[in-house]
């Protein structure tokens, strides 16, 4: 017998080191064993025909011994007996013995126990022999009047199946599911006998369904599933219906299951297009966004309203809704509440744009307040860049956007105080009425910015925009109380040594109102004394971000004050008044650079910064016309360009949108007709529940793959030869992270090959599940082999191994047929996604792409240890300055990974952290080297 004739549809696990019983002891413990003896021999009666045996002496022995038996647990299993033993003969005909189980059978249709009833009442529904199930036709009838509900609706599964297979045993089935279901009260005998006539005689399921169509509210929601079946194949059928069903669709829009509301949602949009239609649709899918506590029903549902808001009639419908959706932002899920805002963001219009940015705006402030979570910064992230596109898309909101936003400058979570600084500098840019209120507000907030990435931002803003004097000075103001008492070097030092206690300062600061790390506000008054937390180790901002090395800032500093004092000395016309303001912003810069040059900074100044700090001075001690137009224009001109192609690129991807949208006719397309149309042409028709358990069994195909034959067969690959003695090929299977490899492997030889084992092992990031069971393989037979694969990672992995099997009969070791390797490539298993610049660098900054590997060595002179690397890579003309700058140092790099990767690598050269020398001093720093070469991409660090 071939494979596909012996159907089995119950498996059961055997242990693979057990030793099979013999058929004498198997006999014996069945004809004269107790009863639990009994239960175990059937057992092993039932795995041994599984695994293949034939045990046809058994068959009288379970029938005389064990069939009359009333234990539940052997009845239990003997449905698994007869459900895998051959019941015919070679040659098709049913064996003489079946008689006396068809006896058995009519039996326990008519026990007491209803259990014993509807379990054999199941098993019938899988016997495939008509002159097994006839004699017992009266007796499956009788069953449908049966008390208990468990007997009735199994008896109907029962005659549907048999209904289906073999019409003739009872070609009244209709009728009499009919006049079941009309007089039966159980919500799921009712459900399987209308199910039945929906597939079997959908005329008569109409003909119950419009006498009870007024009660259908009232229904069981397991029966209220399958009429939403009914009403959307009977519509999509025939379109002329749709009308008579409409109002019983809406009628379960308010069904108490969840599911019933999901369904006829779904079915109400497809039946009808009409604006009430697909508003009642939306509401009942929001409102089961709400009340649903399952995350992941809230993402199906919402891709749901994704989908109508793709369809061009349905969009204004649901900007109508815009309110409602944002309902859903109630859900801590981060994920529901992406959607959720990117929906909303793409309904917005001008009628709704207030009413949302009102809502958003009480969520920004909501995250302030509430106890951090680990997805609350993320959130207000989310809220911060909605509230950007709106402003960006409706000018007239950046007013009201504006004075909430700019108090997360202040934000310890640096990702979100980053989004609000990028739409501040937009803002102020584009809108040049709201340029006072963004200064006002940015120099309220100036002092309590926590983060040095935002510091230079904001004092970038504030040198580009302050225009008028009074807001000069103002930032002057800032600058003086966020660098505290000057000179730095002395007055560090004076505390160092005691002689100024940092609770005698005295702030000569104006009065400030603040927001503090609670988002409580504060008013800090002049010439206050107070004693500074010891988080802030007594110091401003802006003196300890210098104090931690990080002199960059100084560079922005000391371009913000060459441009405001540049900017000053063109307002004012007092001599006097400008040589005071730019010697003070000169005086700032000399006593930065004498801080980067002192030993009290953890980090020294860079060479970088020092040139740049040094090119202000020069800038200011000259005052040219030249400079003063880089400075104050240059600057501007080219923010004003980039945000112009920025908002170009907007227009474009919007305006390809709407394209993908709007469904153009040309003038010589054909006209199709429904009526004329073929079934298999009727694309635009798909059943949606086809579609669904499609979707759910994983049958789907890509759209791409015309032909899904063709698409199959470019995955399979050869991995023996065809003179091998075992062939095989595989056909590889990529369900996002699950690989499944199907193996034929096929006995080209004439003898039997038992034990036959695909041995199979991985290279790289993939791992095997579980290893494929040993089977038999008769002389040219051939058989399906499974194996699953994990991917761990995103890398491309190599699957190899071979194939070992012993021949019958011959006393040799085993045999071994060695597979050819197979690729997995990465492009199989990855799906193309879009993200911003920004998440792309965050997330390249996050990835560690690097190995290092450390290098200990005595040498203490780094040109000593660059002279070894030198020789070490046949090198020696060059001189340990040349190796350590310019071109020739990475030539040296490219010689060492060379020497370490092979011939053909590539190295490319970076600082990792900066070389600290000394006489006598060890070599303290990192240079990366990462090199790439056949085998893939690596990197040292000496």
């Amino acid at each position: 017998m071939t494979a596909a004739e012996n159907v089995c549809y119950t498996l059961i696990n055997v242990a693979s080191d057990s030793e099979p019983p013999s058929e004498v002891s198997l006999k014996a413990d069945l004809e004269k064993g107790e009863i639990k003896a009994k239960t175990e021999a059937l057992k092993k009666v039932i795995i041994m025909i599984l695994n293949g045996e034939k045990l046809p002496g058994l068959l009288m022995t379970i029938i005389r011994f064990v069939l009359p038996l009333q234990d539940h647990t052997i009845k239990k299993l003997l449905l698994v007996f007869w459900e895998i033993v051959p019941k015919t003969t070679p040659d098709g005909k049913l064996l003489q013995e079946m008689i006396l189980v068809c006896d058995a059978y009519r039996k326990d249709l008519q026990h007491p126990n209803e259990f014993i009833r509807g379990s054999t009442l199941r098993f019938l529904c899988k016997l495939k022999e008509s002159e097994l199930l006839e004699p017992l036709m009266p007796a499956i009838r009788a069953c449908l009047e049966h008390r208990h509900s468990y007997v009735r609706r199994n008896a109907v599964l029962a005659i549907y199946t048999i209904y289906r297979n073999f019409e003739h045993l009872i070609p009244d089935a209709p009728e009499l599911i009919h006049d079941f279901l009309v007089n039966e009260k159980d919500a799921s005998c009712k459900r399987n006998a209308f199910m039945m006539l929906i597939h079997a005689d959908q005329d008569r399921a109409l003909d119950y369904l419009s006498t009870c169509i007024d009660q259908v509210h009232t229904f069981g929601d397991i029966l209220q599933l399958v009429i939403v079946e009914l009403i959307y194949k009977v519509c999509h059928a025939n379109p002329s219906e749709r009308a008579r069903f409409i109002r019983c669709i809406y009628n379960l829009l308010q069904s108490s299951s969840p599911a019933v509301k999901y369904e006829a949602a779904g079915t109400l949009v497809t039946l009808s297009s009409a604006p009430t239609a697909i508003k009642a649709a939306a509401q009942c899918y929001i409102d089961l966004i709400i009340k649903e506590s399952d995350n992941n029903v809230k993402l199906i549902v919402l891709d749901r309203l994704i989908e109508l808001k793709e369809h061009p009639t349905h969009e204004r419908v649901l900007q109508d809704l815009v309110m409602d959706i944002l309902r859903v932002l109630s859900t801590p899920d981060l994920e529901v509440r992406k959607k959720t805002l990117q929906l909303a963001l793409d309904l917005v219009s001008s009628r709704n744009v207030e009413e949302l940015v009102i809502v958003l705006k009480k969520e920004v402030i909501k995250t302030n307040n509430v106890t951090e979570h680990e997805d609350t910064d993320k959130y207000r992230q989310l809220l911060v860049r909605t509230l950007h596109s709106c402003s960006v898309r409706f000018p007239d909101m950046a007013a009201n956007v504006i004075p909430v936003l700019m108090e997360f400058l202040s934000d310890t979570n640096e990702a979100a105080a980053a989004d609000v600084l990028e739409f501040v500098r937009e803002a102020i840019q584009r809108f040049d009425n709201l340029r006072p209120l963004i200064i006002e507000k940015m120099l309220e907030v100036f002092h309590a910015i926590k983060t040095v990435k935002i510091y230079r931002g904001a004092l970038w803003i504030l040198g580009e925009y302050c225009s008028t004097k009074e807001d000069i000075q103002s930032v002057m103001t800032e600058v003086r109380r966020s660098l505290g008492e000057i000179p730095i070097v002395d007055n560090e030092i004076k505390k160092e040594t005691g002689e100024v206690k940092p609770e005698d300062e005295v702030s000569a600061a104006p009065a400030q109102k603040l927001v503090t790390e609670m988002g409580t506000y504060v008013t800090q008054s002049a010439l206050s004394s107070s004693r500074p937390s010891k988080k802030e180790e007594d110091r401003p901002p802006l003196r300890g971000f210098l104090m931690d090395g990080d002199f960059y800032v100084a560079a922005s500093l000391a371009t913000t004050l060459t441009k405001v004092a540049l900017r000053y000395v063109a307002l004012v016309q007092d001599k006097k008044k400008q040589n005071s303001f730019v010697a003070e912003a000169m005086l700032i810069m000399v006593t930065v650079l004498h801080l980067g040059k002192s030993s009290l900074p953890k980090k020294p100044i860079t060479d970088d910064d020092v040139d740049r700090i040094s090119l202000c001075l020069k800038v200011l001690s000259e005052c040219s016309p030249l400079m003063n137009d880089i400075f104050n224009k240059e600057c501007r001109r080219s923010l004003s360009h980039m945000l112009a192609v920025r908002l170009e690129e907007e227009k474009l991807s919007q305006k390809k949108e709407s394209e993908k949208r709007n469904v153009t006719v040309q003038a010589d397309d054909p006209i199709s007709f429904m009526q004329l149309t073929a079934k298999n042409e009727m694309t635009s028709k798909e059943d949606q529940f086809q579609l669904s358990l499609l979707a759910a069994m994983g049958n789907t195909q890509r759209k791409e793959a015309a032909d899904p034959l063709a698409s199959k067969l470019n995955k399979v690959t050869q991995l023996t030869g065809f003179s091998d003695p075992v062939y095989a090929e595989a056909y590889v299977h990529v369900n996002q992270y699950d690989i499944v490899l199907d193996v034929l492997v096929v006995n080209q030889t004439s003898d039997t090959l038992q034990n036959c084992t695909l041995e199979l092992a991985t290279l790289g990031d993939l791992k095997l599940v579980e290893k494929p069971s040993p089977l038999t393989l008769a002389p040219h037979d051939f058989a399906n082999i499974k194996a699953n694969v994990k991917v761990a990672s995103t890398e491309n992995g190599i699957i190899f191994g071979n194939i070992v099997y012993d021949v019958s009969g011959a006393a040799s070791d085993r045999n071994c047929v060695v597979l050819s390797d197979i690729h997995i490539d990465i492009m199989d298993y990855i799906q193309p996604a879009s993200c911003t610049d920004a998440e792309f660098r965050q997330m390249w900054a996050e990835f560690e792409w690097e190995n290092k590997v450390t290098v200990n060595t005595n040498i203490t002179d780094l040109n000593e240890y660059l002279q070894h690397i030198l020789k070490s890579t046949n090198m020696k003309c060059l001189t340990p300055e040349k190796a350590l700058s310019g071109f020739c140092g990475f030539m040296a790099a490219n010689l060492y990974a060379r020497s370490i990767f092979g011939e053909d690598a590539l190295a490319n050269v970076s600082i990792e952290k900066p070389l600290h020398l000394g006489p006598d001093a060890p070599v303290n720093g990192h240079i990366r080297i990462r090199a790439k070469s056949q085998v893939g991409h690596s990197c040292h660090t000496v």
